[in-house]
């Protein structure tokens, strides 16, 4: 008879559930549960991916180099250290991939994106959840839970769910304290949404231990397609290519991503009015005795008394047709993640809030 068997820590992984998209019975439904860009993706993204189409027959480049050169030439980076994948998820777990193994410790915030957890585990090393302080990343906890058998180091920055960041002086202390063998890695899913700040770049331009990642799924609104980036030291990059599929991205995907990056009023509008919006949604939840801390993605973390309060208020939220992400196992049963809509949405689910608020009074 088969013994047939997965490899050690395959089975610690819990299958993934998306968030919802849809509500039974309910035809207006408001989406806000996934960190989408509510204004979708650039026309000209659009009008791309069409011309793309008519080519499906061809095999895609191997290289991205037009992709990358439009990186590089947007954020001022060398396209030879730009890596591209299927997402920055992808490019994540090239890394643990690459760098850990069994007996090895990948270390990572205790409400920190779930796919580091994942990658260590695929690939036989062990995950370290590390605490935060008051929801954000904490530089001395950090330090202090690496061991001589520390590879890589995971940090959002900005944070998802929390939303929360730390500054450019707090990483350089982290990367530059690090056990030698250890990597940081900066994901940057959020990093468009921080006015001014540029992922990490200048501090991988100064050390040879630190690695960003970036994607195109929410200000450039590609979700759909899957794009994502890294950039760090061309040594690692060139040990990442090594396991990267030669045809990892569609001709689609690469001019579709390449006419969003370059698009730069269209995304520059898209920050603009995410970061009005965020500042306009979190208080107008806190005037009704729902905070926040403050966020730099295009979400807030809404708090509740409790968890039967949040999942109450998510109850309620749906009933009005208004879908967001409850966030528990992120280590939040008393908060909801919502993502930052337009003004249509943000006046609604702020309405809805402040109805559940007087229901419950």
């Amino acid at each position: 008879m088969a013994d047939i068997r997965p490899q050690p820590g395959i089975m610690d992984i819990e299958l993934y559930v998306g968030g919802q998209s849809s509500l039974p019975g309910v035809r207006d439904v408001v989406k806000l549960s996934s960190n989408e860009n509510p204004f979708g993706p650039s026309p000209a993204a659009v009008e791309a991916f069409r011309s793309a189409a008519h080519a499906l027959h061809r095999y895609p480049s191997t290289d991205h180099a037009s992709l990358r050169a439009a990186i590089g030439e947007v954020h001022g980076l060398d396209p030879a250290r730009i890596i591209c994948g299927v997402g920055s998820d992808e490019i994540l777990q090239f890394l643990c991939q690459c760098y850990a193994g069994p007996g090895d410790e990948v270390l990572h915030t205790e409400h920190g994106f779930a796919i580091y957890r994942i990658g260590a585990l695929a690939a036989g090393a062990t995950p370290i959840a590390v605490p935060e302080r008051d929801r954000t990343t904490d530089v001395d906890a950090l330090l202090a839970a690496c061991t001589e058998r520390t590879r890589l180091v995971f940090i959002a920055n900005p944070n998802n769910p929390t939303g929360t960041m730390i500054g450019t002086g707090e990483i350089m202390r982290l990367a530059d304290n690090l056990p030698p063998r250890a990597l940081l890695v900066l994901d940057g899913a959020y990093a468009e949404f921080v006015d001014g700040y540029d992922g990490g770049a200048k501090i991988i331009g100064q050390r040879d231990n630190v690695v960003m990642t970036r994607t195109f799924s929410k200000l450039y609104g590609l979700g759909g397609l899957r794009i994502g980036w890294g950039y760090g030291p061309q040594e690692i990059i060139d040990v990442l290519n090594r396991v990267r599929g030669p045809f990892n991205l569609s001709e689609p995907q690469l001019a579709a991503a390449e006419a969003a990056v370059r698009d730069r009023a269209f995304a520059d509008r898209c920050a603009s009015e995410n970061a009005r919006l965020r500042v306009w949604l979190a208080e107008a939840l806190a005037g009704h005795g729902v905070p926040s801390d403050p966020s730099f993605g295009n979400f807030i973390l809404a708090r509740f008394a409790d968890e039967a309060e949040a999942l109450a208020a998510d109850a309620w939220l749906k009933a009005d047709g208004i879908i967001v992400r409850r966030v528990a196992g992120y280590g939040f049963p008393q908060c909801l993640r919502i993502t930052v809509g337009d003004e249509a949405a943000c006046r609604r689910v702020a309405h809805a809030i402040g109805t559940f608020r007087e229901d419950q009074a």
